[in-house]
Parts: C-alpha cells; sequence; structure tokens
C-alpha cells in the first residue's frame, strides 16, 4: 500500500505539471503575444486551452492515480466515494508541487517575455491577474477581480467548482450516461470549457486551490507584486472551491444518484 501510494502521489504531482505547464502556458502566451494587445485578449483561447490542459493532463496520470488533478476534487471524494482520508494530504501536497513546478516550466518557456513585461501575474487568478488588466481595461483591485467584489467571486468559485464536480461524476457514473473507453475525459474537458466561458469572468475560476496556490507561490518568488495582498489569495481560490466541491458531490446524490434507475 506504501508503494501503491507514492507511485499514486507521482501520478498527481505530474498530471498537476501538466495542467499548470499548458494552462498557465496559454495565459502568457495570449497576454504576451504582441499580436494579442489588450484590446483584443482572447477570453476563448484561456478557456480552450485550460479545457485541453484538463483532458491531456487526466489521459496522462489518469492510470496511476485517477487524476484528482485538483484538491478539491480529492477532498470531495473523500467525504462522499470513500476516497481514503490517508491519502488526501499526499494527493495534496503532491498537487501543490506539481502545480509550482508546472509554473516554473511555463518560466521557462516564456522567461525573456515575462520579464520585458515586468514579471506580470500568469500564475494565478485575483489581483494583478494578467487576465484582469487586460481583458477587461481595468486594474483588479484587492478585493476580487475588477470591479467584483471578494463575496462574489467567492461565490463564483464556490458555483463553477460544484459545476466542475457534477461533470466529474456524471463522466463515470455507469448508472447514468458516463462515456465509455476513456472517453468520460472529454466530459471534464468540456465541463471546464463551459465554467470557463459561462461562469468564469468574476475570479478567473481557479476551481482549484492548487492550480492556484502553487504557482502564486512561484510567482511570489520570481518577483510578481502582490500575489498574496490581503485575503483574496485565501478565501476565493482556496477555500471556496473546496466548499464548492464538497456541494457539488453532495448536490449530484441529492438530484441525480437519488434518481437514476436501478
Amino acid at each position: 500500500m506504501k508503494d501503491r501510494t507514492s507511485k499514486e502521489f507521482i501520478g498527481e504531482l505530474f498530471g498537476t505539471f501538466i495542467l499548470i505547464l499548458l494552462g498557465d502556458g496559454v495565459v502568457a502566451n495570449v497576454g504576451l503575444a504582441p499580436r494579442t494587445a489588450p484590446g483584443s485578449y482572447n477570453w476563448n483561447t484561456i478557456t480552450l486551452g485550460w479545457a485541453f490542459a484538463v483532458i491531456i493532463a487526466v489521459y496522462v496520470s489518469g492510470g496511476v492515480s485517477g487524476a484528482h488533478i485538483n484538491p478539491a476534487v480529492t477532498i470531495a471524494l473523500a467525504f462522499k466515494r470513500d476516497f481514503p482520508w490517508k491519502k488526501v494530504v499526499p494527493y495534496i501536497i503532491a498537487q501543490v508541487i506539481g502545480a509550482f513546478l508546472g509554473a516554473l516550466g511555463v518560466y521557462l518557456v516564456y522567461h525573456d517575455g515575462l520579464v520585458a513585461a515586468g514579471m506580470p501575474n500568469v500564475w494565478c487568478t485575483g489581483p494583478g491577474g494578467v487576465f484582469g488588466e487586460a481583458y477587461w481595461g481595468a486594474v483588479a483591485d484587492r478585493s476580487g477581480v475588477g470591479s467584483y467584489s471578494l463575496i462574489n467571486a467567492s461565490v463564483a468559485e464556490i458555483i463553477g467548482t460544484a459545476t466542475l464536480m457534477w461533470g466529474v461524476l456524471a463522466s463515470g457514473d455507469a448508472k447514468n450516461l458516463g462515456l465509455k473507453d476513456n472517453l468520460g475525459v472529454w466530459i471534464v474537458g468540456g465541463v471546464v470549457l463551459a465554467v470557463g466561458m459561462s461562469l468564469g469572468g468574476p475570479s478567473g475560476y481557479a476551481i482549484n486551490p492548487a492550480r492556484d496556490f502553487g504557482p502564486r507561490v512561484f510567482g511570489a518568488i520570481v518577483g510578481t507584486k502582490g500575489l498574496f495582498d490581503g485575503l483574496y489569495w485565501l478565501v476565493a481560490p482556496v477555500i471556496a472551491p473546496i466548499i464548492g466541491g464538497i456541494l457539488g458531490v453532495y448536490t449530484y446524490d441529492w438530484f441525480i444518484t437519488a434518481n437514476l434507475p436501478d
């Protein structure tokens, strides 16, 4: 069992590394590319990039660890799907380390552009985020993103993460219409795309504490300013997704599992 846990640790670390390498990579690409000036910032490219980042990360690491690649998913599954609580902390540690290393990968790929731009926040959501400055044309303040308050951003994260959990659970639910032959991964990628396009505006849709916290730490180390100002970094992208994940797994069972045919 100990050996299995260590292998799962590596799977979660590598899967989350891929998620951030490609996810933060698309943010850096759009935010820094000369062809995409602030007035033409392309949110659709961001959401598509993140969706495929999830799909690839899950396909690569799913057979090893189940590819949670998200503490909110891990904690929710422990609450309601018998995922062993003793594995929760190792999974989360692996996810945060993987996210940190993914941000390092983005830094290495986009180093010259990041330095030339003054090391902007391509790492995480919230105050100072590239999309907050370019997409809305206004600098985000400490209470949230652009004109959205911390409360509003947190509500968006709760609902967005609950929606993510509905997709995750449905994708593997044999009693529902869950796809077979590993095609359920595309449902998960699709729900990430849908959350980004439909619900991502107020907060930047972290919907994953590791996805936000690991790169945030890396960004602070390499000189991005303001990443830990105020309480936004803790409340909206960390606490709110955990609440949303738990809410998502319970509501799926209340409204769907309980009403599926035997």
